[in-house]
């Protein structure tokens, strides 16, 4: 038996731990430490250590199956399978026109799946109406980044870097639970005498492990933030100096946020005066410090403006563009980053190029051998477009999401899916969305093809194929390669994902995510690479030549100049307003969700584990215990979640975790306990991200 290890990276979050795989005796392969990977360090999370459960045949989809005249998915060839989703797409496209076709993308998809999925859309089917569920991670703080410092990368700095700044402020992550192994650097952090101050309405296991935590009211962290700017501005501790050299706009954000007296923002948030202060002074004492937000504030319909007000407060202190301070995005999906940068969001072409530049355009045009002005403009959103199925919609071709679990409102989802002329899936799993399918491809999954992500710190990585797929699946490049035969392009989409790679470096070079420097084998040799890397240009077109050059990529943005016209990072002057949907007589509590370290996401993969299952079989209510006594509930009694949307049933977790105006439930189930039935669809007007966050709900106890 072989017993060469492959250097790889786990399947899961945006962390990317780095692991090695090694052929198992009995079959399979199994994970074991990778100390070289500076990430992680060897350190793997219950989900990683446990990931190859997935590739065994008695969990993943080995067959194409397709919907028979009896309405049940039965096994068919793939010549079969492929022909009925070219018949779908086709039939769809020759009665309501090329945006009656839509494409639904992951965040899990690697740079090369995602690059190659947008631009299926736009040059194979013509079609507008293409978006991704990493529109429902990471947008709203992508919008305002890019509107702050004209760039979006999660973090503009290594993740090496946090346990040596003097204080961070962690608004809405419980990394504790959701990338298990970076809690490390914030435990160093404190070793190293830092401060953490973690910003969540709950206690989670990572607000334990703060100096200090806030547990504001859900969807009141932009004013929380605002509040905290008035009292650095009140207490004189802005960096005047900074301002005048590095920023715009300082004025009209500094009058905004003195509307926000710390007594207001108190009403507001819950969090009492007292604390507000010495948040500021445990922020500003030391010479360096950082902010970093997740899903709290960003899951919101004001989301933009919340972490907008976020980088305000580090920008007024002189802490952004500076050595170990700054604001950053903990990136959840495992290509968060790299999904949203190479073509299948909505109004993006790859090298986060804007689909309305003319310049993009002929760019990426040129490469790809198309005329300019074939290629469709923006589209929906990623929840407008699911809103559309089966009216505007007809046809869709879903790769890497399961959104009957994942997506707000998620019965009203779940009936457009139904909806549908034709839906066609690709997935590793029969999740929730391809049971719904009228065709369901089988493809490979991360131990069994090679291919590149992006982590959170913006470190382009190698995925390494450490096995041989079964046969009967197929790669999602093969899946597009075969359609994109059979719609009339027979070329432009190849299946080996270095020469899809070599593409992407071309179609990114000279944009803000610039790609064109980086190669499998410095990915290998250097353990991944931080984008901007730029590479020199040879003229000649599509068939130029783009060699690695000696750029060492960039580890750290901002340190000279923003990446705006002028250099200037911008502040943006926002206000407080209040939740799409406020709590009243009949919905008199809020709803937040999030994820347990057992499940990932929708679950569709690691329900399927039955180690992560034991620690984690099923959906629950967090109630504070005085809302319990009201309700009468005990620990463990069922309880109902009533939203205007719906309702959802789970067993009662009383705990002081949480505030009594609000109960938590996790997100990774299907079923009476889907927490995604209660959630509000109401969208950001920037970054067009749902307010998961929080929702107007009542409790009420089941009796048998």
């Amino acid at each position: 038996m072989d017993t060469t290890s492959t250097p790889t990276h786990c399947p899961y979050c945006a962390l990317q731990c780095g692991m090695n795989l090694t052929p198992a005796p009995t079959g399979g392969v199994e994970v074991s430490e990778r100390a070289d990977f500076p990430v992680n360090r060897g350190a793997l999370c219950g989900k990683g250590r446990t990931a190859p459960a997935v590739l065994s045949s008695s969990v993943r989809l080995t067959s194409p199956l397709v919907r028979s005249a009896e309405g049940a998915l039965v096994p068919a060839t793939w010549e079969e399978a492929l022909d009925r989703v070219v018949a779908g797409l086709s039939s769809a496209r020759s009665a309501y026109g090329p945006d009656a076709c839509g494409v639904f993308g992951g965040g899990g998809l690697t740079n090369e799946k995602a690059y190659t999925l947008g631009k299926f859309a736009r040059v194979v089917l013509r079609t507008s109406q293409i978006d991704y569920n990493g529109r429902f991670c990471m947008s709203s703080a992508a919008a305002a980044g890019t509107k702050a410092f004209g760039l979006d990368r999660g973090l503009p700095f290594p993740l090496e870097d946090i346990p040596k700044t003097g204080c961070v402020i962690l608004v809405g992550s419980n990394l504790a639970e959701t990338m298990p192994p970076a809690l490390r650097y914030f435990a160093e952090l404190r070793e190293n005498g830092g401060t953490l101050i973690v910003v969540d309405p709950r206690r989670t296991k990572t607000a334990e492990q703060a100096d200090l935590h806030l547990a504001p009211r859900p969807g009141t962290d932009l004013a929380l933030a605002l509040g905290l700017l008035h009292l650095v501005v009140a207490e004189g501790r802005t960096d005047e100096a900074y301002i005048r050299e590095r920023t715009a706009g300082w004025e009209d954000a500094r009058a905004a946020a003195m509307a926000h007296w710390p007594e207001h923002v108190e009403r507001i948030t819950g969090v009492p005066v007292p604390q507000l202060r010495e948040v500021v002074r445990l922020f500003c004492d030391p010479e360096a410090a950082m902010v970093l937000t997740a899903r709290g504030p960003e899951q919101q319909s004001k989301g933009t403006d919340t972490v907008g007000a976020w980088i305000n407060l580090c920008l007024a202190t002189g802490r952004a563009g500076r050595p170990l301070s700054g604001y950053g995005c903990l990136t959840g999906q495992g290509n968060g980053q790299g999904g949203r940068e190479h073509g299948q969001k909505a109004d993006q072409l790859p090298g986060y190029r804007k689909l309305t530049d003319p310049a993009a355009r002929r760019h990426v045009a040129e490469v790809w051998g198309v005329d300019p002005d074939s290629l469709p403009g923006p589209g929906r959103s990623a929840y407008e477009l699911l809103d559309a199925l089966g009216s505007d919609i007809r046809a869709l071709l879903l790769m890497g999401s399961n959104p009957v679990v994942s997506a707000p409102r998620a019965a009203h989802v779940e009936e457009r899916l139904k909806s549908l002329d034709f839906l066609a899936v690709c997935d590793v799993v029969l999740s929730e969305t391809a049971a719904l399918a009228d065709v369901v491809l089988p493809v490979t999954q991360w131990a069994e093809e090679t291919g590149t992500t992006t982590s959170l710190e913006g470190r382009v990585l190698l995925r390494r194929q450490a096995l041989t797929p079964p046969d009967g699946v197929r790669s999602d490049l093969e899946v597009l390669h075969g359609l994109a035969d059979r719609l009339g392009v027979e070329k432009g989409f190849p299946t080996d994902p270095e020469e899809v790679f070599e593409e992407l470096r071309r179609a990114s070079a000279g944009g803000p995510a610039d790609y064109s420097g980086i190669t499998y084998r410095r990915l290998a040799e250097e353990n991944g690479v931080f984008w901007p890397c730029p590479a020199g240009h040879a003229e000649g077109g599509e068939d130029a030549v783009w060699p690695a050059a000696a750029h060492p990529g960039s580890p750290r943005l901002f340190l000279d100049r923003f990446a705006t016209e002028d250099g200037r990072a911008r502040f943006v002057a926002v206000t407080h307003r209040a939740l799409a949907e406020e709590p009243d007589d009949e919905y008199p509590l809020l709803l937040t969700t999030g994820r347990v370290v057992a499940q990932y996401q929708s679950g569709a993969q690691t329900r399927r584990v039955a180690e992560l299952n034991a620690a984690a079989p099923g959906p629950f209510v967090e109630l504070h215990p005085r809302l319990a006594a009201r309700l009468g509930a005990a620990d463990g009694d069922p309880v109902a979640v009533i939203s205007r949307r719906g309702r959802a049933v789970a067993p009662a977790r009383v705990t002081t975790a949480i505030r009594p105006d609000t109960v938590f439930m996790p997100f990774h189930w299907p079923g009476e306990g889907r927490a995604n039935t209660l959630t509000n669809p109401a969208l950001d007007p920037t970054s067009r991200m749902p307010e998961f966050k929080a929702c107007a709900v009542r409790v009420e106890t089941v009796r048998p």
